[in-house]
């Protein structure tokens, strides 16, 4: 029944991204021992002071990805393929223009914020360190975040999946090398922190490259609202993510005034811990989220300037080749899903409406030609 393909696919996006949360959360999980291990207590005070920043940066890919894949989706089962590459678009625009503010607050304010977030003494030199490489690596963090969002809702989750993977084992293996065989202390650690969405981005390049992808790179202009509705939609992604990182900064403050640094070095073991079992909530929010967009939609969208009306050539060689009309599941699919009552209406209408074009377009040609 179509009830169980819709949990099937629920299973299948909600899981995938969870096991890639899980991963990114992981390595979080190995920064702290790697770093705890090479540099002690101050080595943790220094990263827990700046998971703040980072929690910022993550929260602002998300904005952006979550916000910009969840209008293309809606915009992808409506058949309006230009307007989800406007979105996308605009999305890239956005995450390179953040990422760029990022890195050069890196450049040339790290120290200041380091003092900002509490850090004193013998960790006010790690942390601007660590500050300064991760806001430098600011632009591959957010256009990971943004890259992801958008092929997994692309109906891609296995490879969304596989370059959190990568990316999360690589900084794994790569914080190890750093810190122990190489000697590069803290910088090590940020270093291959920082790496980890590169690494990702090469791995999600792969799409691009098998030409698979429905969303591309076109001209826009006068976009405004196409920005303002990515960020209504995904600032929620980001008050989430920011306000694990006010607690974060809130209890480092008060924790270094009771205890010291030895005090927010326990608390940054705990307080990293927690971060596995935030991420299977937050990958089943994220991984349901391709699936639940689309339905908010209904067939109108078929009378908007931008839908692709196939040309009835193409509809011709669609129907001779799979004997069903396009977007319309086959006698077998029924056979095997079932199906929604709401849905096949939907699918019903659509066609209507496209055959009300294709008659409009028909007459105006008749006109013409009487004309003659």
């Amino acid at each position: 029944m179509k009830k169980n393909s819709h949990l099937r696919d629920f299973a299948r996006y909600a899981s995938l991204n969870v096991l890639g949360m899980i991963g990114v959360s992981c390595y979080i999980l190995a920064d702290t021992f790697f770093v705890a291990k090479g540099m002690g207590a101050d080595g943790v005070t220094a990263l827990n002071i700046a998971i703040p920043i980072y929690s910022l940066i993550h929260g602002t890919g998300l904005m952006i990805g979550m916000g910009g894949a969840t209008k293309f989706a809606i915009y992808k089962s409506q058949g309006r393929d230009e307007a989800g590459s406007r979105v996308f678009t605009c999305a890239l625009l956005m995450a390179l223009v953040i990422g760029a503010i990022y890195f050069l607050g890196g450049a040339f304010f790290s120290m200041p914020l380091a003092k900002l977030l509490g850090a004193k003494g013998s960790v006010v030199g790690m942390t601007n360190t660590y500050l300064k490489v991760l806001m430098m690596f600011g632009p591959f963090f957010v256009l990971n975040d943004t890259f992801n969002c958008f092929i997994r809702n692309d109906g891609n989750p296995k490879l969304s999946m596989a370059a959190m993977l990568t990316g999360s084992f690589s900084n794994i293996i790569l914080d190890y090398v750093f810190i122990f065989p190489l000697d590069m202390g803290i910088f090590g650690a940020i270093l291959a922190t920082g790496l980890s969405p590169v690494i990702s981005l090469c791995i999600l390049s792969i799409y691009k490259f098998r030409k698979k992808n429905s969303f591309h790179i076109v001209r826009t202009r006068h976009e405004g609202r196409t920005f303002g509705g990515i960020l209504s939609i995904g600032v929620q992604s980001l008050i989430t993510e920011l306000s694990s990182g006010i607690v974060v900064l809130a209890f480092n403050i008060i924790i270094l005034g009771l205890a010291g640094n030895t005090g927010v070095a326990a608390y940054a073991v705990i307080a990293n811990t927690s971060i596995v079992a935030v991420s299977i909530f937050t990958g089943i929010a994220q991984g349901g989220q391709p699936l639940i967009s689309p339905k908010s939609t209904w067939a109108d969208f078929v009378f908007s300037r931008n839908y692709n009306l196939k040309p009835l050539k193409e509809v011709e060689s669609f129907i001779a080749e799979n004997e069903h009309l396009p977007d319309v599941p086959s006698a077998a699919q029924v056979a095997e899903e079932g199906y929604s009552q709401h849905d096949m209406n939907k699918v019903l209408l659509q066609k209507i409406e496209e055959l009300t074009l294709y008659i409009i377009k028909q007459q105006k040609e008749i006109e013409e030609l009487k004309r003659r």
